[in-house]
């Protein structure tokens, strides 16, 4: 994931049915057909969303056939988790503080 990137893979998650596609290729790669049988949208609407997700670098495409399949890019993946894993140790810390000071404080 490229730093100008850094954004997109948030954004693109913002989108319930996009949350939906990314659970859905976590269990295995998958064709638009396969994806779509599985959600309440039409086919066309999943491709768009895979276009937003390849887009934002969350998933990846190979050519078998007719057929394109879809799996979630790992490097990004570990990559928002890192961020997440980022973000929780900052919030730990914060309250951490917050609790110290708390205890200074009291009598």
């Amino acid at each position: 994931m490229s730093a100008n990137r850094s954004g997109e893979p948030w954004s693109a998650l913002a989108d319930g049915t996009r949350r939906a596609i990314i659970a859905s290729l976590a269990e295995e790669p998958q064709a638009v057909g396969q994806l779509a049988a599985g959600l309440p949208v039409s086919r066309s609407a999943v491709s768009q969303h895979l276009k937003v997700l390849k887009d934002a670098g969350l998933v990846s495409e190979r050519v078998a056939g007719t057929r394109r399949i879809y799996r979630l890019n790992p490097a990004a993946v570990a990559a928002l988790r890192d961020q997440l894993d980022t973000f929780w140790q900052q919030a730990l810390a914060g309250y951490a503080d917050a609790a110290e000071q708390a205890r200074e404080e009291s009598p």
